[in-house]
């Protein structure tokens, strides 16, 4: 039985959280006998756009059966995922919501499928949390990430959902990197 290649393709380096992603890849690569290359986009949608598209169009090196992809900043790359699923590759995309999904599915006989989480959920939970600690009101100060982050978004919504309307909320942006902290 041929040996599966899989490729992730993360954000950044610079990233706890990220650095957590592909510690997690390399582990369960090992267990599972997978041969794994992980890319890192240094914050750059263009810089991770080229780097699947040369590993997708490569004549010179076998392709992956599969790419797992956290979208850099907005873009979620149709245009690349269809290129990639007409090779013949599968197509995960990591902690983003896309609509290009069922199309791609109808279409191709490989894998596609998104993994993420409920980020407003998550930002409930927050707000749970923030009242829980200051039941009689106060401040709070919320690091956002990225402005074009709908994770980020989406979690300050649930967060305001939730929290009590006498707690104070100053929002600072962050690129949710221990350099930017």
């Amino acid at each position: 039985m041929k040996k599966l290649k899989v490729v992730v393709s993360l954000t950044t380096r610079d990233n706890d959280y990220q650095a957590e992603q592909a510690a997690a890849a390399q582990e369960m690569a090992g267990r599972l006998n997978l041969d794994l290359e992980v890319l890192y986009a240094d914050n750059d949608a263009i810089l991770q756009s080229q780097q699947l598209l040369n590993i997708i169009q490569s004549n010179s090196v076998p392709h992956p059966d599969g790419i797992v992809f956290e979208p850099v900043g907005g873009t979620v790359m149709p245009q690349v995922a269809r290129a990639c699923a007409a090779a013949g590759i599968g197509w995960v995309v990591l902690n983003r919501e896309v609509d290009y999904l069922s199309d791609l599915r109808r279409n191709y006989k490989v894998p596609i499928f998104t993994v993420s989480s409920d980020h407003e959920e998550i930002g409930r939970i927050q707000g749970k949390q923030i009242a829980a600690m200051l039941p009689n009101g106060g401040s709070v100060l919320l690091i956002q990430g990225p402005a074009e982050n709908l994770a980020a978004k989406q979690r300050t919504t649930g967060m305001y959902e939730t929290k009590p309307v006498e707690v104070h909320v100053k929002v600072m942006k962050g690129n949710w990197t221990e350099a930017n902290a």
